[in-house]
């Protein structure tokens, strides 16, 4: 399977995604298509070995619209060409359409007569069939084109809307009839090529995310060879290669800083402003900016494995794939073009029934073909999405897809994985209790033999505390690890155990003398490490994990917005108890074995709860899936980053209520915008078909309901509030 992103032009209306999704999907072998009008292209996926992009390319083509390949930067291109075109269109029609109007409304007669009439009324037809067979002749031509495939969609209403009353004005020059109306043709035509222009204005502000993610990245690197340095452009830049960043200048690769130290704005990153210290050994990445000193680092990722790169991806991926409610809006239009063309007949032969006015009848139905454009429909929720997206993604907040904002709208409750999400996952030994007879020495040398082959983050605070102590560590065989619980070995001869304490109960340990000091080092949120050499207790190690500075301040705001908060974790229920107590979390799971991470979510939505998890590890990754909205730590690994449905920068708590507040306010944005769409539609239909409308002030209508919908998706990059 490939999965393949191309712009599209001409789409008009909601329509244009019900007829290109179903002309893509027609091609055999395409497996899925999504078709966004607010960013107007197509995501496809489908089977290399049935069908290939030019077969695709060529449904589309064959619709009328037009294929518009290559990457980020040419599809920007294709779109500031078209914003000019549409700019110049809606201009020159405008003022032709205001000469035509002026001419028809103030009665203004030349005093020349063609064929018994005054040259005037001649010079309103010739302007208006200007405006629409020139400067509106796409809606025409894509009139004719549909029309061959037995379809219609928004080309269709304009365009028999405004031929219907040029026809009829033609008509009644030639006969010698009063009842012209070439000014209606034409200024419907402008008002909505000036609507148009208004639109891609707007939608160019609401995608402006990806644009500036674009731009971010440094054009040139300082490479450095030997004693020698040379500038190069980024795309030359290898994974290996020295480059040198000094003061003011973005770093242009992914990497790690091999020499010096400094200070660096990653707010592009991560959304947050103050400067954060890297010194020799701290990852580094491409687009942030340095601040004070100079450094060399070695390239590890460059061109699109670059973090930039890959978000840029992020969000390009999530504006283009539909959320759930999105279909909704699919469904109505797919019947909606064919229903309007029939109350629009409807209304003109209800009109004529009655009055026998055939020029009013004409009236009223253009009226209706021109107010019922479902423009507003089909920017309703694309136009919200991009813009969440691309807040979430200036915040450091990655979104991968529409479906994971309607997730995020009805959080009941947050699950926190312990290590690494609450707390800073760099546990240190905190207390360190030999039993009579031993040292401490003695202990931490066992202790850190054995963890000295072991990846747990417990492990390895103990081995940097054994390697303080300043004693050789015994020689270690048949390392064998205990998930969850511990590890044992053979050291210098002898067998060792550290574990929980649960472990060591489970192999029988005798523990009656040090029972006092694990309630202490429990209450005290220490994670207790038995030690055991031949099955005789050696001493208690005593870990704690620093808790995240506004891990408070991140639980106290899921409160305030009604949102429960739990904490899952594998240590024993008196640490976990101290951790939650401090944080005022609601409830704790404790004794969690990494494997049963997802059977723990899946209790919890067993009892009617729509359950975020947020976690950073490769245990976490069944969690992620199982929950109802997976929020991945982006400081953690990949494979839990894959699983998560939003990535998170920065590893901050804050940074969860932040995702969950943006996908709230954008799915409410969603809302608001579908209700005024169908609103406006329900109630500009039957003031059109009653008359109430001409066609000129309902031309003017539709254009304002398409920019307000895009309006109001815009008040979410401007909202003030950080969480809800």
């Amino acid at each position: 399977m490939k999965k393949i992103i191309f712009g599209i032009g001409g789409m008009h209306c909601a329509s244009c995604v019900l007829l290109n999704e179903q002309a893509i999907k027609s091609v055999p072998g395409v497996k899925d298509a999504a078709v966004n009008f607010a960013m107007r292209n197509a995501s496809v996926e489908f089977d290399e070995t049935k069908t290939d992009e030019h077969a695709i390319h060529a449904a589309v083509e064959q619709g009328g619209y037009k294929v518009e390949t290559g990457d980020g930067p040419m599809q920007h291109e294709h779109a500031k060409r078209e914003m000019k075109e549409v700019k110049s269109n809606a201009v020159w029609a405008v003022l032709l359409a205001a000469a035509t109007a002026a001419l028809a409304m103030a009665g203004i007669r030349f005093g020349i007569t063609f064929w018994g009439r005054d040259g005037s009324l001649f010079a309103q037809m010739v302007l208006s069939a200007v405006v629409l067979f020139w400067f509106g002749r796409e809606f025409h031509i894509g009139m004719l084109k549909k029309l061959s495939r037995f379809q219609a969609d928004m080309d269709t209403l304009v365009s028999v809307g405004t031929l219907a009353a040029f026809a009829f004005s033609v008509y009644g020059l030639i006969s010698g009839g009063m009842d012209l109306y070439f000014e209606t043709g034409a200024v419907v035509t402008a008002l909505i090529l000036l609507g148009r222009y208004f639109e891609a204005k707007s939608r160019g502000s609401a995608g402006a995310a990806i644009e500036k993610l674009m731009q971010l990245g440094a054009k040139t690197a300082h490479i450095v060879h030997g004693d020698h340095e040379m500038e190069m452009p980024i795309a030359d830049v290898e994974i290996g290669d020295i480059v040198r960043i000094r003061p003011g200048e973005k770093i242009p690769v992914d990497g790690v800083i091999i020499k010096g130290s400094t200070s660096i704005d990653e707010s592009m990153l991560t959304g947050e402003s103050m400067p954060v210290e890297k010194s020799t050994g701290a990852e580094v990445f491409g687009a942030t900016l340095n601040i004070s000193g100079s450094f060399d680092l070695e390239a590890k990722k460059v061109g699109n494995d670059t973090v930039l790169a890959q978000i840029v991806k992020m969000v390009s991926e999530a504006q283009t794939q539909k959320a759930p409610i999105e279909r909704l809006a699919d469904r109505i239009s797919s019947v909606f073009v064919p229903i309007v063309l029939a109350i629009a007949l409807a209304t003109f032969a209800a009109w004529f029934l009655i009055t026998r006015d055939i020029a009013q009848s004409i009236t009223a139905a253009v009226a209706v073909l021109v107010v019922a454009c479902p423009c507003a429909l089909g920017l309703a929720t694309p136009t919200a999405v991009m813009v969440g997206t691309g807040e979430g993604a200036r915040r450091g907040v990655l979104i991968k897809n529409g479906s994971s904002l309607e997730k995020g709208k009805a959080i009941d409750v947050v699950v926190f994985d312990k290590t690494g999400t609450l707390t800073e996952g760099k546990p240190k030994v905190a207390s360190v209790m030999p039993v009579q007879g031993i040292s401490e020495d003695e202990l931490l040398a066992a202790a850190g033999g054995l963890e000295m082959l072991s990846e747990h983050p417990l492990a390895r605070a103990v081995v940097e505390r054994a390697a303080l102590a300043a004693r050789s560590l015994p020689h270690v065989a048949e390392f064998k690890n205990i998930p969850g619980k511990g590890a044992e070995a053979v050291a210098d001869g002898e067998r060792v155990l550290v574990g929980s304490v649960r472990l060591a109960e489970e192999r029988g340990i005798v523990m009656k003398e040090a029972e006092a000091e694990i309630r202490r080092l429990a209450g005290a949120a220490q994670t207790i490490l038995v030690v055991v050499r031949e099955n005789k207790l050696m001493g208690l190690i005593g870990v704690a994990d620093t808790v995240k500075p506004d891990a408070k301040e991140a639980i106290g705001a899921l409160k305030k917005e009604k949102v429960k908060t739990a904490m899952i974790t594998g240590d024993n229920e008196a640490v976990a108890s101290a951790v939650a107590k401090t944080l005022g979390i609601d409830t704790v799971i404790a004794h969690v074995l990494p494997q049963d991470k997802a059977a723990e979510i899946k209790k919890l939505q067993a009892q009617g709860l729509k359950v975020a998890f947020v976690g950073d590890g490769i245990n976490d990754a069944p969690a992620l899936v199982q929950a109802d909205l997976g929020i991945a730590i982006g400081t953690g690994t990949d494979i839990a980053i894959e699983s998560g449905d939003i990535v998170l920068v920065k590893g901050s708590p804050l940074k969860v209520v932040e995702a969950i507040g943006l996908a709230r306010r954008t799915f409410r944005t969603i809302r608001q915008n579908l209700f005024w769409a169908f609103f406006y539609n329900i109630a500009a239909i039957p003031l059109a078909a009653f008359g109430f409308l001409n066609p000129m002030i309902a031309g003017a209508a539709m254009a304002a309901s398409s920019v307000s919908v895009v309006g109001n998706s815009l008040r979410i990059k401007n909202s003030k509030k950080q969480y809800n």
